[in-house]
């Protein structure tokens, strides 16, 4: 697939669930990682070590990473709002980033209001952020070469 894909989390809660996330995005391929608030620290639950592989950015708030997104990239955040489209209807773009939220509360509306791009997972109550995350990313690689150009 041409392009790139990141991942950032914003206010990671469980630290494990950052390391598991950063372990199936290397897997599966990911360009970049991000966390905002919080620093990165490795974790446990990343047995690849990711961070010695692909980079991974730190952002002291949302603006930071707003500021720092690559050209032309859409960032996609995956939150439970009415307004989302559901990720079985979701085109991937090229160039993208995929947001995922706190364990505790997600995304807070102002963040979300920024995203280009809001996906939902199916289902009547949020995943484990990781878990959430590796489905989207999956659901990416399984449509390469099927992704919204420009």
């Amino acid at each position: 697939m041409r392009g790139f894909t990141g991942v950032a989390m914003y206010h990671p809660k469980n630290t494990h669930n950052w390391g598991s996330l950063c372990r199936t995005a290397y897997i599966l391929g990911v360009d970049y990682l991000a966390t905002i608030g919080p620093r990165y620290t490795p974790q446990v639950s990343d047995t690849l070590k990711t961070y010695r592989h692909i980079p991974v950015f730190r952002f002291a708030n949302f603006e930071a990473f707003w500021d720092s997104l690559p050209y032309g990239c859409r960032l996609a955040g995956v939150e439970m709002t009415k307004e989302a489209v559901e990720l079985r209807d979701y085109r991937h773009h090229e160039r993208a980033c995929y947001l995922l939220g706190a364990e505790d509360y997600g995304l807070p509306p102002d963040v979300v209001e920024r995203c280009h791009d809001v996906i939902r997972l199916a289902g009547a109550r949020s995943l484990n952020v990781s878990v959430a995350g590796s489905i989207v990313l999956y659901h990416r690689l399984a449509l390469a070469g099927k992704a919204v150009t420009g």
